[in-house]
């Protein structure tokens, strides 16, 4: 079975708002359509099914007191009406979805050929139900209203044990719900506890409400459901369902905060525009010759000044290092000072690696991982330290005993080079990012949670497109057992290869002057 998609899907739930009437429902789908197409909106017509005959007690056919069964009795419609609907959904190009109620519904619901089927929230329990939903083997969506933290976890384990492809809707079971019931954070909770599901948000505010739509999706939520029908002079519809010019208006106020969050979603890095860039230049301080300069001399903060308007191409304030700048031109007061009439004399290399450090440990930060004070670090920097960023490694030995664990950074586009150990076996772990390697001769690629071998005297190399984390778990380590393909490497003293990081707190480097 293939992946199932569950990103941007727009669920609309037509529930009982088709009144029991084919031609009523038929009108709902037909407007609903409409807007899919104005918005260009990914959607799914979702119908809820129960099989009367054996899902009511005979005793509450007629005059139950449960405020319910009379509702549903009322709307209900025969297997022949529904396909009319199915087919209408097919024919305005949506997806079928389909929330069963009973057990005696799967059948249907699968022989019918539904796209996704939906466990409502009032079901999440109900292990009969949903034991036969996963028999059905479609793709799930599950509403989460009233469940405890608990529930969910019970809820995802499982599905996934049964090998059921999942997504969860946000849900507040409360019709409509009221300002203080929202809890959108949840999304958040959704999210970092289930990282391998996609997560939505169920809505039933009142209708006219834009702002929790716009939330959810900055939170990242990324399915999104919402009860529709259609008003006539004697049908009006609930608080909590969409006529379609509110649907009109909800899906306009969706897209809007896409645009102020960014259209392209897979981008979590702002990109900065050129109208920017020139906004800000127009405020930069570049440096400028405070006295008459000779040749030759080393800067410090009272040889310069800083001042605007930045002359373009010229050093800024904000690339200024102090005493470690030597000009080859003689200066004149007030003039500018270019990257050309100067040579950076203060361990120019390591200035590249210190600056790499910032972003390993934003690397760590974001995957969670925490270290604590008992650690080293070293860089690896095969072809000298200036080449670090396109070959090379960050290191961080946490253990080396009998038993090793290290872990290894990449940034992205780094490369490791091609190198067995005399004595070590290691196996690396992914923790983060995509790992590629050639482990023996074999090209791996590898996501997160997948492990690889490298046993002692095998030919191996590693690199990673957009960065990665790995954890190293080997035997003791030595320093003198790497041996690489590359004869130059194996000429290089220790120190020349490494550099150790002396204070990873204030980014000071073993050498740095």
């Amino acid at each position: 079975m293939g992946s199932f998609d569950f990103n941007n899907i727009f669920v609309l739930d037509l529930a009982n708002n088709h009144q029991g009437s084919v031609e009523h429902g038929l009108k709902i789908i037909k407007e609903c359509g409409k807007m899919v197409r104005k918005y260009n909106i990914r959607a799914a017509i979702k119908f809820q099914f129960r099989q009367y005959d054996t899902f009511i007690h005979p005793d509450h056919v007629e005059g139950s007191d449960n405020i319910h069964i009379p509702r549903f009795l009322s709307t209900q419609l025969k297997l022949d009406e529904w396909q009319m609907l199915f087919d209408a959904v097919k024919g305005e190009g949506m997806l079928t979805m389909c929330t069963p109620f009973d057990n005696e519904s799967i059948p249907v619901i699968s022989k019918m050929g539904f796209d996704i089927i939906k466990v409502a929230s009032c079901s999440a329990k109900d292990w009969p139900l949903l034991e036969e939903i996963s028999q059905a083997m479609l793709p799930i969506i599950a509403s989460t209203g009233g469940l405890d933290i608990d529930d969910i976890d019970d809820i995802v384990s499982f599905f996934s044990h049964r090998g059921n492809e999942l997504a969860l809707m946000h849900c507040v079971s409360i019709y409509p719900i009221p300002t203080e019931d929202f809890h959108l954070n949840h999304i958040d909770t959704l999210k970092d506890r289930y990282r391998n599901h996609t997560i939505g948000w169920s809505t039933h505010e009142n209708q006219d409400e834009i702002a929790p739509v716009q939330i959810a999706m900055a939170k990242g939520a990324k399915m999104f459901e919402r009860h529709v029908g259609y008003e006539t002079n004697d049908i009006k519809l609930n608080l909590y369902s969409s006529t379609p010019q509110q649907l009109d208006t909800w899906f306009k106020a969706y897209r809007h905060a896409e645009a102020l969050c960014g259209l392209n979603t897979k981008v979590v890095e702002k990109p900065t525009t050129n109208i920017e860039k020139q906004s800000l230049e127009g405020l930069q301080r570049g440096v400028f010759a405070k006295k008459e300069l000779e040749e030759g001399v080393l800067l410090t903060i009272n040889d310069v000044y800083f001042a605007m308007p930045f002359v373009p191409g010229q050093i800024s304030s904000e690339s200024w290092v102090d005493g470690g700048i030597v000009v080859n031109k003689s200066f004149k007061i007030n003039e500018p000072i270019f990257p050309d009439n100067i040579t950076i004399t203060r361990n120019a290399k390591n200035l590249v690696l210190k600056k790499s450090i910032h972003e390993f440990k934003a690397m760590l930060s974001k995957a969670s991982i925490m270290l604590n004070s008992e650690f080293g670090v070293e860089f690896s920097h095969h072809y000298g330290a200036e080449h670090f960023r396109e070959v090379g490694a960050l290191i961080i030995d946490c253990i080396n005993r009998e038993y090793c664990k290290k872990l290894i950074l990449v940034l992205p586009g780094q490369k490791h080079p091609s190198h067995f150990h005399k004595r070590k076996e290691e196996t690396f772990q992914v923790l983060t990012g995509v790992f590629e390697s050639v482990i023996g001769g074999h090209h791996r690629i590898m996501n997160p949670g997948e492990t690889a071998l490298v046993q002692p005297g095998v030919w191996h190399e590693f690199w990673s497109k957009d960065g990665c984390i790995v954890e190293e778990v080997s035997t003791t380590h030595y320093n003198d057992d790497s041996v690489y393909s590359d004869k130059k490497i194996n000429d290089l003293e220790r120190t020349e290869r490494k550099t150790i990081v002396k204070n990873w707190g204030r980014f000071e480097l073993v050498g740095d002057s």
